[in-house]
Order: C-alpha cells, then structure tokens, then sequence
C-alpha cells in the first residue's frame, strides 16, 4: 500500500489511478464523497451502527472483533463482484472517514491480492477540509460577472448558451438541482448540502481567475441549499448585467422550461398552495382554476405580475445598477445564443 496526500482540490484532476473507492457506509457516501469515487462499503449503514453501539456499551475490543469480521465479509463480497473483473494492472485509490480502520482493512486485502493500492491519507477528512478552506475561509479569486433579471427571463437558459460561446459559466441551479423560486423543485431531490459543496468546489478549481465567470443572480439559498459564505460575498460585490422582456414573451418561457408541472396539475396546484400566505383566498382560488383549466399562459402572467416582480423590484432596488441592461423581443434560443454572443464579446475582459 502507498500512502497518498491530497495537497489541493486540482489534484484530483491528475489522478494516476483507475477508481476511487469510498468503502465508508452508504449513508455517509451519498451525503458526500470525492468526485467520481464509487461505493463499496465495508460496513453497511445498520451494521456501522451496531459496531458503534458496542464500542460505546460494550468494550472497543468486542467492537473491533465483530466489525473485523464484518468487514472480512463485506470485502469477499466485493472481491466476487464489483472486483471480479479488474485485472493484475489495475490501480485504485481507497478511502475512509478519516483513513483508519475501514480503508486500511480493504487496502490490506487488495494489495495482498497484488493490486497497487493507494491509501489517502486522512481519508475523507482531508478531502473535506479543502473544501471548506475554498469556501468558508478565503475570499475566491473569480471574477464574477452576474445576470439577473426578472422571473421567465432565461437567465438559466442565456448562462448555458454563454458556455457555448466559451465563456466560463457556474450554474448554481445545476449544481443545486433546483430552479431557484417555490415552483423550482425537480426530479430527484436536491443534494446534501455537503455534496453541493463538494460541487460547487470542484466547478470552481478549473475556473481561470483573469477572464469573467459568468453566474445568475441567486438569493443566499437554492431551495434547500445555502451558498457558502465566499461564494455569496463574491455575488453581493459582482457587476451585473440585466435581461429584461415583455411579461407574455416572459410567460411563454416560463410555460416551456416548467412543462413539468404543466404535465402534472396536483403537484402545480400544490405549490400554488404554498403561496397562501402572501395572497388572499380569491387570488389562489383563480391560480388554481387556471391551472385545472390547462390556462398556462395566463396562470405564468399572473404569476409573474402578481407575486414575482413585487419582490424582485424590491430585492433589486437594494442592488447597485446593472454595467447594462438589455431588452430581448424574444426569449427563444436563437435570439438567447445571439445574446450570448454578443456579451461574451462585450466582457472578454471583465469591466
């Protein structure tokens, strides 16, 4: 077994191995892991828990004897499956929490087996705390360049057409798996907030910090999920551009990126629900009778000028002015790639 030390979140990118193994219990795996590693726990989630137990109540010898064994298991079990395939060449990277017991118990195997075997050092721990001195402890050296604007204005849809133009892009939707407002929920759930993390960090290593990184203009949480305290220092401090359009060009986009919930009237009725408290009995009772109608158009109208652009006037009005502001007919692609385009050229330099 060779020890490994991660110095910097871009050594991942350089790598000289073939998997990354989390062998830490499932629970703690999708809650987060380094990225592109697999699962191949030592010890399940309930029988990590009774191991603990016994250390705590019983004695951490009896604790050590029954783990070992599962542990013993667990590894054949792997050996016979997720491993059976891989053959003399094959070099992975193996981890735990904190690279003891878990990790080095699975690595004494492999490398007995006679697979080269990297052991980081540390384990996740050391991963983890990179994270968060990217994050929480020292300002980001992007340049940050905002759009905002109000709701079904495409500020999603215009970030990914400036990737296409080559821009560098943080789509902090994406990486949320959230659209950003009540009705932004999609398919899956969101990440822990660890993972989003984990995420964010590694879309931002390769970020060059002398050109502009395009982001849309966000609240302070996505959901569910918080942005972390650099991240949302650099956003409160960005020039912005904003995009601004007529409301029925606006809800004609809204009708197309939700089609979601256009599909499935209960769950939109749902969220319509949720507005209760900050409109009257009569006002959510139309809502609703648009959707059941299958009035999209209205119902995203309504929407936009009733409840969305009160609050995103009030927001912005404590934001300083937009570097520009631009006007769009249209919010289909062509018109958005056009657009996108043209801003790229404008801030290739940042402003």
């Amino acid at each position: 077994m060779t020890p490994y030390t991660l110095t910097a979140l871009s050594d991942l990118a350089t790598l000289n191995v073939d998997t990354i193994i989390d062998v830490r219990a499932p629970m703690e795996f999708a809650e987060d892991h380094l990225p592109g590693a697999i699962n191949l726990p030592v010890l399940s989630d309930d029988e990590r828990a009774e191991v603990g137990t016994i250390y705590k109540q019983t004695s951490p010898f009896d604790a050590r004897k029954i783990g070992g064994a599962l542990v013993a298991q667990n590894t054949a079990r792997h050996l016979q499956t997720a491993l059976a395939d891989k053959d003399g060449s094959w070099q992975p990277l193996v981890y735990c929490w904190r690279g003891g017991q878990r990790s080095g118990a699975f690595s004494t195997i492999l490398d007995q087996v006679g697979w080269r075997v990297q052991l980081l050092s540390g384990g996740y721990r050391s991963y983890r705390r990179l994270v968060v001195s990217t994050l929480y402890d020292t300002p980001l050296p992007q340049r940050l360049m905002l759009i905002e604007g109000g709701t079904g204005t495409a500020k999603t849809r215009l970030l990914h057409h400036l990737a296409e133009t080559g821009a560098q892009v943080l789509d902090l939707e994406g990486l949320a798996q959230h659209r950003g407002s009540l009705f932004g929920a999609v398919h899956g759930g969101q990440p822990h907030q660890k993972m989003f993390e984990s995420r964010l960090a590694q879309a931002l290593t390769p970020l060059d910090p002398t050109r502009v990184t395009w982001v849309e203009a966000e609240s302070s949480k996505i959901g569910d999920i918080t942005l972390p305290p650099a991240l949302w220092a650099a956003m409160l401090a960005a020039p912005r551009v904003e995009i601004a359009a007529p409301l029925a060009a606006r809800a004609d986009f809204l009708c197309r990126a939700y089609d979601d919930l256009t599909a499935d009237v209960v769950l939109l009725e749902d969220r319509i629900d949720k507005l209760r408290p900050y409109h009257s009995t009569e006002t959510i009772a139309a809502w609703q009778t648009q959707a059941q109608a299958g009035d999209w158009a209205t119902l995203a109208e309504d929407l936009i000028g009733q409840h969305y652009d009160p609050r995103y006037a009030k927001a912005a009005s404590r934001n300083p002015a937009p570097v520009e502001r631009l006007v769009l007919d249209r919010l289909d692609d062509t018109t958005l790639a056009e657009t996108a385009i043209a801003l790229s050229r404008r801030f290739s330099a940042g402003v």
